[in-house]
């Protein structure tokens, strides 16, 4: 198939089956890593622009806005490419200086919030305020605004599409919850195929959108951090259980998928996968489980997937990997995880 435009490129992902031993269930990975943005955010970031521009809300020759940890303003950029717009990506210290770097080679503007921030804290809330400043200071500016834009949910229908005819019944979905639109989007199309479809969002140990309690922690691009709230496009009614994962426990995960499969994926992606296999193990889900790869190790080779960097903060955790062996059926495994995975019901 011949293309147009680098857009065109988005979707059609492939998926990897991966086999869970006597327990009569397979993890489908959806590869949304192969995205030209390298993420599944380039669905929700194009249709996005094509929502504003249809609307008139955003003008041809017009300013985009977005606060990003990287993967939404990779899309963003893309797009501005195409639809020949102006992009301003407002980012913190959290954002991945990969991601930082693919913005600015796509013509990207990057602005950084002011202020002083522990390493493992978002500044999610400065990031947007200072966004809706920029757009209402700069003529033909739009922010987008992905927590409350209604066409990030509807910028995954095509997933769903994609999925269902890969795919065909699909048991159980575990996804990672952040603003909430993958996760909407997602589930709201999975569940009109399948009403009994499994939803299982996840999210950071530390976020709050669950209503757990908030602290710090270092998955990227993930979660709601404490002092935020949780984003309009969120429909909890869509999601059956809402989990936490550690930082350790994603981190480790994104290692060992590398480390025993040769896939590359992102943290948390690695929080995604810990906690499909713990459902599974636990008998919560079986069948045909899907699990999104939202974005690829590639652009954390100096965090996630360094040591040294672990270990300085204290997630490096071995007894992670022999859980892991065990959930694969590797011999290492001596036992089963003592507790059942905390979920949260919606």
């Amino acid at each position: 198939m011949i293309l147009n435009k680098v857009t065109d490129l988005i979707g059609n992902t492939p998926i990897l089956s991966i086999s869970i031993p006597a327990k009569n269930a397979r993890l489908l990975l959806k590869i949304e890593k192969n995205n030209p943005g390298g993420s599944i955010k380039d669905r929700m970031a194009r249709n996005m622009i094509v929502a504003a521009l249809k609307s008139g809300r955003l003008s041809a020759g017009g300013v985009v806005v977005e606060s990003s940890s990287g993967n939404t303003g990779i899309g963003l950029a893309i797009a501005a490419v195409e639809f020949g717009l102006r992009f301003i990506a407002v980012v913190d210290h959290h954002a991945a200086p990969d991601k930082i770097a693919v913005m600015r080679a796509l013509g990207a503007e990057i602005r950084y919030v002011e202020g002083t921030y522990r390493e493992d804290e978002v500044a999610v809330v400065e990031r947007q305020r200072l966004a809706a400043e920029l757009a209402s200071e700069i003529p033909g500016a739009v922010f987008m605004n992905q927590s409350d834009n209604a066409a990030n949910a509807g910028g995954y229908s095509d997933f769903v599409r994609e999925v269902i005819g890969e795919v065909g019944g699909v048991d159980a979905y575990v996804g990672c919850v952040g603003t909430g639109g993958s996760m909407t989007g997602i589930a709201r199309g999975l569940k009109v195929h399948n009403p009994k479809t499994k939803t299982i969002a996840v999210e950071p140990d530390g976020s709050i959108v669950f209503g757990q309690p908030g602290h710090a922690y270092y998955q990227s691009g993930t979660g709601t951090p404490a002092g935020d709230t949780v984003g309009l496009v969120l429909d909890y009614s869509c999601i059956d259980m809402g989990v936490q994962v550690s930082d350790a426990q994603a981190f480790e995960t994104a290692r060992y998928m590398a480390k025993r499969t040769g896939l590359l994926v992102g943290g948390s992606t690695g929080g995604v996968i810990y906690k499909a296999l713990e459902f599974i193990h636990s008998g919560l889900i079986g069948g045909n489980v899907v699990a999104a790869v939202a974005d690829g190790g590639e652009k954390y080779l100096h965090t996630v997937f360094s040591e040294s960097w672990l270990k300085e903060r204290d997630l490096l955790d071995p007894q992670i990997w022999d859980r892991l062996d065990g959930w694969f059926g590797q011999e290492s495994f001596v036992e089963t995880p003592r507790e059942l995975p905390r979920l949260h019901a919606v």
